[in-house]
């Protein structure tokens, strides 16, 4: 909770601040990168650093808190913390960290905003920060435990036991422990962090997650290479689907991620689009092992049916819930996929039981879009549930 002194003084210059968030995240990071280089080469997503999707997360990030702190002061804004702390701990963030990064912060703050950065606004600023890294910190701090690892210490190397194309720009491999040893089981939707070392030396870390049964005998992961016209866009996903071949060795985290499959008997709602059915093969591989009567609603979005990763899967495991429907829409269905509806996916047209829970995961405009057509139809806020690939430009959304 926000101080009494405090509270006027972010009402007040949260308008100001918001306003400038964006230089300043901007100059933060170049700070940031200047005292310590390697962040940025072992650290941080070059890619989403470039195209400038980073600073916009952190900007949005730092408001959101301020204004649920404000808005909602009685209550903390535990998804969207959940979700960021999920990201850190795949990351191996330490708690020592987030003091770097207030000391480049501030500095940020104090050089954008020049002489309106007086002492109390400064104290209250300082007082935010703090609330949200606290919090973090905590939240992360149960996740090392829980993983049974000591901070940051979230690595382990192993092999690729098999690769899969899926479609041209879609690859699947799976991986095992290089002792033999067992994996591990994880909880369906969860991913795990990658680390891979580029030509240059950096060792970039990307986030995949595992789309095999959590209690099966190896970890896969699913890889879209990544395309764009803005460099480094794509240089881990094209190092993989380039180079990585069965018996090479991964540094890989252990398993993170809040979009998690829910234990009970209340109805589903699996929503994707492209890559993003991934979580979703999990969910629906434990529903399946687990021999379930839960009515499970699928929905899946696509270019077409080439471009439908695990289609074939998808569908078979669809098949053996028996309360279960799959319901499909591509761009360009062809004759592969005449049961498919042509276009975007609409929510509006289907059949939804009452009580349900969501979970969804794809592109932004298609999770909004389905979030709008959930919530028109009444589903609380609260039983909505996402999962974004890359930067939260969601952030606040429960």
């Amino acid at each position: 909770m926000l101080s009494e002194q405090s509270t006027p003084v972010i009402r007040a210059t949260l308008p100001v601040v918001g306003a400038a968030i964006g230089e300043i995240t901007e100059l933060f990071y170049d700070k940031l990168f200047d005292d310590r280089p390697e962040l940025l080469r072992d650290l941080f997503n070059r890619g989403n650093q470039a195209n400038g999707e980073q600073q916009k997360a952190l900007a949005g990030s730092i408001a959101a808190f301020a204004g649920m702190l404000l808005e909602r002061p009685d209550a903390r804004p535990d998804a969207m913390l959940a979700r960021i702390a999920h990201k850190h701990a795949s990351l191996g963030v330490t708690s020592e960290q987030y003091k770097l990064v207030h000391r480049h912060l501030f500095s940020a703050i104090g050089e954008v905003l020049g002489d309106a950065v007086t002492e109390p606004v400064v104290a209250a600023w300082d007082e935010v920060y703090w609330l949200m890294a606290n919090a973090l910190t905590a939240i992360e701090t149960r996740l090392y435990q829980e993983s049974g690892v000591a901070e940051g210490d979230v690595w382990r190397e192993m092999e690729i036991a098999a690769r899969r194309e899926e479609t041209p720009d879609i690859a699947s491999f799976t991986l095992r422990r290089r002792d033999g040893g067992p994996t591990g089981s994880f909880r369906p939707g969860q991913y795990v962090s990658v680390r891979v070392e580029l030509p240059d030396g950096a060792r970039q870390i990307r986030q995949y997650s595992l789309s095999q049964d959590p209690d099966g005998p190896g970890w896969r992961i699913t890889v879209k290479r990544v395309r764009g016209e803005v460099t480094p866009e794509g240089e881990v996903s094209s190092r993989l689907h380039e180079h990585a071949r069965v018996g090479d060795v991964l540094s890989v985290s252990a398993p993170f991620g809040d979009l998690v499959l829910p234990p009970g008997e209340g109805p589903l709602l699996l929503a994707s689009a492209g890559i993003g059915c991934t979580p979703m093969l999990a969910m629906l591989q434990h529903l399946v092992a687990e021999g379930g009567t839960r009515e499970v609603t699928v929905v899946h979005a696509d270019r077409s049916p080439t471009d439908h990763a695990h289609r074939d899967e998808q569908r078979r495991l669809v098949a053996a819930l028996p309360s279960a429907r799959l319901h499909t829409w591509y761009e360009e269905p062809g004759e592969l996929a005449p049961e498919a509806s042509t276009g975007w996916a609409d929510l509006a047209t289907l059949d939804l039981p009452e009580g349900l829970t969501a979970y969804l995961c794809g592109p932004l405009p298609f999770m909004r879009a389905v979030r709008g057509d959930l919530l028109r139809r009444g589903v609380p806020a609260r039983s909505v549930h996402y999962e974004v690939f890359g930067p939260d430009l969601w952030l606040g959304q429960e």
